[in-house]
């Protein structure tokens, strides 16, 4: 019994996927902690398999070499970025680790901070992202950033405006753009709207106003089914420097294959939860 569920858990080949990462992250060679990533999981995994059941889609279309990542987000807590990360790791035929890029306002939580940064996360600013992909990494950008996350219930699976820098470094560097959709994680909190008086008073980007959090065991996020439709990898050409409408029309077709595989995601689906 112990075997078939460490099996369903974490998979036949664990120790063959951390022992690729741990090869390519050795402690001399890179800022990456492989014991941190191999905590980190075998306990997204628990969510991954067990919690949110996670159905994944288009996985082979994640490409070797350096990728641009783009996914709509959502869900108040960026539980959304530890499963695509979860996805890339068990589910990819050949594993890798995924490195996200986070707000700012991450470095103001120290134990977060130091936690994302063992496990591969940075800062987003332009010249790390560069950096990372010039050494062939598969970066994961979320466009929307505090608004994506922290949109109320009412406004679940609708993208917000997206940002231009990750077009424009994808054109800097040659990178291709994997559009990937993430159902589920609208529905793990329900977000009647913001505070922004709360947000000022504790100094935060948002303060999202969530009932479930006041009730017993109600921190936890509700065990929604969750389901990733990674797209085909898409190219574009041009400056990087270009004017912000040509960077705007490039980046709308991102925005759109997201939105339509959301669309056909959710059009497919039988519920929330199954």
């Amino acid at each position: 019994m112990g075997n078939e569920l460490n099996r369903r858990w974490l998979g036949d080949d664990f120790s063959e996927r951390m022992a690729t990462l741990q090869g390519r992250y050795a402690p001399d060679l890179s800022d990456v902690d492989s014991t941190a990533v191999e905590s980190a999981a075998r306990l997204f995994g628990l969510f991954h398999r067990f919690y949110f059941r996670t159905q994944v889609h288009g996985i082979e279309n994640v490409p070797d070499g350096r990728v641009i990542i783009v996914a709509n987000h959502s869900g108040q807590v960026p539980i959304d970025a530890a499963i695509l990360g979860c996805a890339l790791f068990f589910d990819a035929i050949r594993p890798r680790l995924v490195r996200a890029m986070v707000d700012r306002w991450v470095a103001q939580l120290p134990f977060v901070c130091q936690f994302f940064s063992k496990i591969g996360s940075r800062i987003g600013t332009p010249t790390v992202a560069k950096e990372l992909l010039c050494d062939e990494e598969a970066l994961l950008v979320f466009p929307e950033g505090i608004r994506g996350i922290s949109k109320p219930f009412s406004h679940r699976y609708q993208l917000q405006p997206f940002g231009h820098g990750f077009m424009r470094l994808a054109l800097e560097t040659d990178s291709p753009i994997l559009p990937v959709a993430v159902i589920g994680a609208e529905e793990q909190y329900v977000n009647l709207g913001n505070s922004e008086a709360i947000a000022r008073l504790l100094k935060m980007p948002v303060y999202p106003l969530i009932p479930q959090m006041y009730l017993p065991f109600g921190q936890m996020p509700l065990p929604t089914k969750y389901r990733l439709y990674f797209g085909e990898p898409l190219r574009f050409r041009g400056r990087a420097d270009a004017k912000p409408d040509a960077i705007a029309a490039q980046v709308h077709v991102v925005q759109e294959a997201i939105q339509s595989q959301l669309n056909l995601g959710l059009q497919q689906r039988r519920g929330v939860f199954f």
